[in-house]
């Protein structure tokens, strides 16, 4: 544990290069630095200290065969990272890197046993964010990084958000601002036939399908083992989360009803339309936005607001089930798992 976490704020644009050698050198002596993706914040370790990313497992409190995303910052390292790679990964990698996609294929000797959870598949990605970039040139080695939230619960798309988890556990938060996706990258199989989506993203089987013909959803015999965050609860607030159909305002009140008898503190989160159900004391009430994107870029931090407000129930409006709103619902779905 680091008796302190040392925040230092970014240029998103330019980043400093003293500021960024500075937290590399934080990452080369088995240190641990949170740092933003275009996704949500990452915890960061080196990737082939087997030492470091140990550090990892221990600051989140995360399941030891929950496999870690690698973070490169060239297509050149997947060939050092995983063996046979297919032609298809490098038409991926042209179209989406860098970008929220994350690969999975057959690793390489190179990547540490703790890094993959023992498994002989390996998770990828090369994030588009330019501190994070940054960061990974200036250690010049593979950063090992999940996103940075204690296990099992919301992620963290702000600084804020990570020192909420981390203040004191890690040594150091690189302050980009906001991310601008909010939801985890896509994790692809690539080590399967056909293809599967094992955690959907921004990257959708829409954009996949030009490239790949065929993708599946789903995870399959084994794949919730290789994809990172999916065999566990995860995405979870402290309060129980309960998901409602749009506009159903008889669920919403029954529900309101039964907190109400045991007076405990409710919030609604609205799927885009103002809330008309009944009046409530110390109901809180939060209306997303009707975009997809910036419902994704914003309900993490709902989420964590409402953990601030120590509500005890949050009822939510599920949404379209189209592009993001996939990856979406998948979070709201786990995060409402009993």
């Amino acid at each position: 544990m680091s008796p302190q976490t040392f925040v230092i704020k970014v240029n998103p644009r330019a980043p400093q290069k003293r500021l960024i050698l500075t937290a590399a050198e934080v990452l080369r002596r088995g240190g641990l630095v949170a740092f933003p993706t275009e996704t949500v914040y990452g915890l960061g370790a080196d990737a082939l200290n087997a030492d470091a990313v140990k550090q990892i497992f221990v600051a989140k409190g995360r399941p030891l065969d929950n496999p870690i995303i690698v973070h490169v910052a060239s297509a050149a390292d997947l060939d050092r990272l995983a063996e046979n790679v297919p032609e298809e990964a490098r038409r991926l990698v042209d179209r989406f890197w860098p970008g929220p996609l994350t690969l999975i294929l057959r690793r390489s000797g190179l990547v540490p046993d703790g890094v993959t959870g023992g498994l002989d598949t390996v998770a990828v990605r090369m994030p588009r964010n330019s501190i994070a970039l940054a960061l990974i040139r200036a250690l010049g080695r593979p950063v090992a990084a999940p996103s940075a939230n204690l296990s099992g619960r919301t992620s963290g798309t702000t600084a804020g958000h990570v020192l909420q988890d981390f203040a004191g556990r890690i040594d150091m938060v690189l302050d980009g601002g906001p991310v601008p996706v909010g939801v985890e990258s896509t994790v692809l199989d690539l080590s399967r036939r056909p293809p599967a989506i094992l955690r959907p993203g921004a990257v959708t089987p829409e954009d996949l399908a030009p490239l790949l013909g065929r993708v599946v959803m789903g995870r399959g015999r084994g794949g919730s083992r290789r994809s990172p965050g999916t065999r566990y609860r995860h995405y979870s607030p402290r309060a129980r989360v309960t998901l409602v159909e749009q506009n159903d305002q008889e669920a919403v009140a029954q529900l309101l009803h039964e907190v109400g008898r045991n007076k405990r503190k409710v919030a609604v989160v609205t799927a885009g339309h103002p809330f008309v159900g009944p009046g409530k004391a110390g109901l809180v009430v939060r209306q997303m936005p009707q975009d997809l994107g910036e419902y994704a870029r914003r309900i993490f931090a709902v989420l964590r607001e409402m953990d601030e407000l120590a509500v005890d129930e949050i009822i939510i409006e599920k949404i379209e089930e189209k592009g993001i709103g996939v990856a979406i619902m998948d979070r709201l779905k786990r995060a409402a798992a009993r």
